[in-house]
């Protein structure tokens, strides 16, 4: 039974930035591609990026490129989402999600964080 926890969100400046971490148990990380999702209010969820299992990244929204990363520590089964220069519209709950293979679409997905917070404001 794999499950994964998010922590690290929270209220950030804009211009900030943050890292959040996703921590797996029941499964070894490193059998596992990391997807990471977000849901603004009042939006649809979003598929962020995603980290293959040979560590290749691969952006799927337009809107966090050049302002985000995945990595992974596999001794720790934990990954992390990198985010920089955040704007208003980066609010919402955040997501860490894995499955074999990596996707954008939700229901590729096999299991979910509880999801994290994040709120940009001034």
């Amino acid at each position: 039974q794999v499950q994964l926890v998010e922590s690290g969100g929270g209220l950030v400046q804009p211009g900030g930035s943050l890292r959040l971490s996703c921590t797996v148990s029941g499964g070894a990380l490193e059998h596992y591609t990391i997807a990471w999702f977000r849901q603004a209010p009042g939006k649809e969820r979003e598929g962020l990026s995603c980290l293959r299992l040979d560590d290749v990244y691969i952006l799927y929204a337009d809107s966090v490129a050049g302002r985000s990363a995945i990595s992974r520590d596999n001794a720790r089964n934990t990954s992390y989402l990198e985010m920089n220069n955040l704007r208003y519209a980066d609010t919402g709950v955040y997501y860490c999600t894995a499955a074999p293979i990596c996707s954008r679409r939700w229901y590729d997905r096999d299991f979910w964080g509880q999801g994290t917070q994040v709120t940009v404001s001034a």
